[in-house]
């Protein structure tokens, strides 16, 4: 069962409580710390796409269009829709000779509230590199070229490119294909649900790589050395993701999904780490959560957390802009 994680206090109450379960699993596939239920089932949504990415890779399509260290970030991506994303997004369509046309997403505004009110206010036009997932669903074009396989329906687990993901999914995260429980994400692709013990397990490879078969120790290492070269491609302009890359000195990955999930790989300690909140809440309970996590494995230095503070702690500001209430983790890990 899910344990509270977060207290939301306004004034001398608790106002909300927000509870959820982690994972924290060793490269060996042990349990090595958790909270709540380490085993729950969840859809992870974004948060798997770096594993999804390792794709890009195996299917060929990297070596064929000989994608970069910014193209494989913004493949594991959950952008903002800003300049230098959709440049990167052009970039990998002209590479491999398609068009925004043949994305399978819709434009959308930005997953980032500033971002989307200047979108609004600039009238700016909505095209699908405005997606967060554009990145993504370039990856898979990419693959599904580099393989041979229909463009038209991608995005459907009909497409042997969604059966080759799901395949990937399943041995890396040691977890049977067919209990992977299959929905629709909110850009139109199949999404995945496992456990947060498995999807941990699954990002904890990311850390050490060596006894890995080498063209998955070559996916795991640059998408790894990707995504902390060009931390402001994975998420944008003051994300958590990309603050949290930027300012731990390429010790970890981290990428956070829709409706409260967040999974890391941390190197050193050579652990991933799966977190679910129960209600979903994404923005205002996942920092403090993952920032409590890495505090309590003592995974960032003095400079670095000081650096993140602004993470650990959400204030509530009313429209006065009156310091009325704050965000506060209140858990402890357990040790498995």
């Amino acid at each position: 069962m899910s344990e509270n994680l977060l207290e939301v206090t306004r004034g001398e109450l608790v106002e909300n409580i927000h509870r959820g379960d982690i994972a924290v699993v060793g490269k060996d596939g042990k349990l090595k710390y958790y909270k709540g239920d380490p085993y729950k089932v969840a859809y992870l949504r974004s948060s798997l796409k770096p594993i999804q990415a390792l794709n890009v890779f195996l299917s060929g399509a990297a070596e064929k269009y000989d994608f970069d260290d910014k193209e494989i970030a913004i493949m594991c991506a959950s952008h903002y829709g800003e300049d230098l994303h959709k440049e990167v997004v052009d970039k990998i369509l002209k590479k491999i000779g398609l068009n925004e046309s043949n994305l399978l997403c819709r434009g959308a505004y930005s997953i980032n509230e500033k971002f989307k009110d200047y979108q609004i206010a600039n009238h700016i036009k909505l095209t699908p590199a405005n997606s967060d997932c554009s990145g993504k669903h370039c990856g898979m074009l990419a693959s599904c070229l580099a393989k041979g396989y229909s463009i038209e329906n991608y995005n459907s687990m009909d497409n042997p490119l969604q059966q080759d993901i799901k395949k990937i999914i399943a041995g890396f995260c040691e977890v049977k294909e067919d209990k992977i429980v299959i929905g629709t994400d909110g850009c139109g692709v199949p999404v995945h649900g496992i456990s947060l013990y498995n999807a941990a397990l699954g990002f904890a490879k990311f850390t050490f790589t060596d006894d890995l078969e080498p063209k998955l120790k070559t996916a795991c290492d640059r998408i790894f050395n990707a995504m902390n070269n060009y931390p402001e491609l994975v998420a944008g302009t003051g994300g958590f993701c990309t603050e949290l890359m930027k300012h731990s000195n390429g010790k970890l990955i981290g990428k956070i999904g829709a409706d409260g999930v967040y999974c890391l790989a941390v190197k050193g300690m050579d652990v991933g780490i799966a977190i679910k909140i129960e209600d979903g809440n994404m923005h205002r309970a996942v920092p403090p959560v993952v920032m409590r996590c890495l505090e309590e494995l003592n995974v960032l230095t003095t400079s670095e957390m000081e650096a993140l503070k602004r993470f650990r702690h959400e204030h509530l500001i009313n429209s006065l802009g009156e310091d009325v209430g704050k965000v506060n983790p209140v858990f402890h890990l357990n040790e498995a």
